[in-house]
């Protein structure tokens, strides 16, 4: 919901010019569309108004004023509430129909099946998801895992007139079920191409947009109907080669194809038996964190002064011992620590 604030007319308005009163009595036949903040003076223009420049100007000042006084007046009177710059109001939704800026979406063309239904004069229906099984007699999914009515489930097939001598009716099934599969897949590849068509790769799913290039394109633009080059076509090779579980290493290798080169990094862990080099390691880490903050823990002044005081030490012990007389000094409290 779009808001406006409102101020006080006549504010900082310049010396010696008068505001119109809000009552003023205005043409009653303006459009005023508040949603928009705008409004228009339908009236037709009076051709004697416009005979010189001077006329003219003075006629659109006071067309405009009306205006500008009426859409005014149509914001004032809706109700407010106080804000931080003025009073706020609460705009009501615009009369006014704006033209679009972008062109309409392209609806997605119909595929085979749509067609067909749409000849026919077929009407979708929103069917159950659960059916009744006529071998349990249980009601199961209609499709997907432990559906009912699954042929791979039957283990007794009964015989039909119309059966070879020496078929088996399971492998028919197989067979059936292949070429069921095999007509949904060339169906959706049709349906792919005619959207292609009609609205270009942008349409396809992500994981083909890469064969989208090598489809007969008449919709798009000129950089969708480019040729795949040999940067792509290796890119898509290498990120075929490492989408296995092995990423790669047992796969069969063409003649001529390169080694894959393994990108991250093997983190070497430290067996569970040796300590040692996991000390080792420990404190490698923790020399390089002291290393750096060795500046904010270590006091070299008072390092100087505890190393003097223990040279000074040595030094009175040694003549102590060698009978000579040692000379008394004063030490301060900040360098014995």
């Amino acid at each position: 919901m779009a808001a406006a604030v409102l101020d006080h007319a006549g504010h900082g308005k310049p010396d010696g010019e008068v505001s119109q009163p809000s009552d003023a009595v205005l043409p009653s036949a303006l459009d005023v569309d508040i949603g928009n903040l705008a409004a228009f003076d339908p009236r037709p223009l009076n051709v004697e108004d416009f005979r010189t420049e001077e006329d003219a100007d003075a006629a659109c000042l006071r067309v405009g004023r009306d205006v500008l006084q009426a859409l005014a007046n149509a914001v004032f009177s809706l109700p407010s509430r106080p804000d931080k710059a003025g009073r706020l109001v609460d705009l009501p939704p615009p009369t006014t129909p704006l033209p679009r800026e972008k062109p309409l979406p392209k609806p997605r063309p119909p595929t085979k099946w749509e067609k067909f239904a749409q000849t026919k004069g077929i009407v979708k229906k929103k069917r159950s998801r659960l059916v009744l099984d006529e071998a349990t007699g249980e009601y199961k999914r209609r499709h997907g895992y432990q559906r009912a009515n699954n042929e791979a489930d039957q283990v007794i097939l009964e015989a039909r007139a119309s059966d070879e001598v020496g078929s088996d009716p399971f492998e028919e099934l197989a067979a059936n079920k292949k070429e069921r599969i095999a007509k949904q897949e060339k169906n959706r590849l049709q349906n792919l191409k005619q959207a292609v068509k009609a609205r270009g790769p942008a349409v396809l799913p992500s994981t083909i947009a890469l064969a989208a290039t090598n489809l007969a394109t008449s919709g798009g633009s000129k950089h969708d109907r480019r040729k795949v080059d040999k940067g792509d076509l290796q890119e898509a090779v290498g990120q075929a080669g490492v989408a296995t579980a092995s990423i790669g290493k047992f796969d069969t290798k063409r003649p001529g194809e390169k080694p894959i080169k393994n990108k991250g990094k093997k983190r070497k862990f430290l067996p569970v038996e040796d300590t040692a080099n996991e000390r080792r390691q420990t404190m490698s880490v923790l020399g390089k964190v002291m290393a750096k903050h060795n500046d904010d823990i270590f006091d070299t002044d008072r390092a100087v002064g505890v190393y003097n005081v223990a040279q000074e030490k040595q030094r009175a012990e040694k003549n102590r011992k060698q009978g000579g007389q040692t000379k008394k000094r004063k030490y301060n409290k900040a360098d014995s620590g």
